[in-house]
């Protein structure tokens, strides 16, 4: 199964930069993984959010394949904790060809997004920005393959 994560505008910070190559270069050991960075929208001052949601939306869309299988990383999502991201991983690597979790802009998702997706998880009810939402989610991915192998990077 190949995975990917698909970002709205680019990592700003050197910091997080980092986080975010270091984590991901440690779940290629794992499966296949790239990360996509949608470029942010110029001249957002004169648009809505909703029409700068339809903007990324359409961006995100037509990175999508008909077969793939589409997870929001959204506040409104499921909450597992790592054991139950790791087994709920572990099942989509049977059945999925290609996964695909996508972290949107400032406002959200556009309602065709949002219907596009097969699921919705969200990694806290605490708000993180979106840099750290990276990071956050680069490390439980890297947990649960870490889970899933047995390894003993995770401790109960």
């Amino acid at each position: 199964m190949k995975t990917e994560l698909i970002l709205v505008g680019k990592t700003v910070s050197k910091e997080f930069q980092k986080l975010v190559a270091d984590y991901s270069e440690r779940v290629t050991h794992y499966m296949p993984f790239s990360i996509t960075v949608i470029p942010e929208l110029k001249n957002t001052k004169s648009l809505t959010e909703e029409q700068q949601k339809t903007a990324e939306g359409e961006q995100i869309l037509r990175l999508l394949q008909p077969s793939d299988t589409v997870v929001l990383l959204d506040e409104h999502g499921r909450e597992p904790r790592s054991i139950e991201l790791a087994q709920w991983l572990e099942k989509k690597q049977s059945i999925a060809r290609r996964l695909v979790f996508i972290i949107g802009g400032p406002y959200g998702f556009s309602p065709a997004v949002y219907a596009r997706a097969n699921e919705q998880l969200s990694l806290s009810r605490l708000t993180f920005s979106h840099q750290m939402v990276r990071t956050i989610f680069l490390e439980q991915l890297y947990r649960a393959c870490t889970i899933i192998k047995g390894e003993p990077y995770h401790h109960e």
